[in-house]
């Protein structure tokens, strides 16, 4: 994947947890790295974002809603998502920032301020 941005790590879930990796893309870009998860049916509420010890996780939970009156039959269900990514030291944490819309995960992992290439005047 991207040897900058971080080691990807999808884990193998506990027969408790059922996880479904969602689909995604990591751009990178002069100032860090964009990344792109695909959620369906997942909302604000539904995400966990958090970085601890180097690693970055996206959790996802999609609730189904329980409709009125008998259910017949149903195709949909639950799903709960999750994507690991081990940070690059390059990249600074404190400043990681996500959005979500339409089931869309963007979040944007900003590098370091000297690590970033920089212009030197001439006096």
């Amino acid at each position: 994947m991207i040897n900058n941005l971080a080691r990807e790590n999808n884990g193998a879930a506990t027969a408790s947890d059922k996880f479904i990796t969602p689909a995604g893309s990591v751009n990178e870009t002069s100032d860090g790295y964009s990344v792109e998860l695909e959620m369906p049916g997942v909302n604000k509420e539904g995400l966990e974002i958090s970085v601890e010890n180097g690693e970055l996780s996206i959790t996802g939970h999609k609730n189904g809603a329980v409709p009125e009156g008998t259910l017949v039959h149903r195709e949909s269900r639950p799903n709960h998502y999750r994507r690991l990514f081990e940070i690059d030291p390059s990249i600074d944490s404190a400043k990681i920032s996500a959005r979500i819309s339409q089931g869309v995960v963007t979040l944007t992992l900003p590098k370091a301020e000297e690590l970033k290439p920089r212009k030197i005047a001439v006096a």
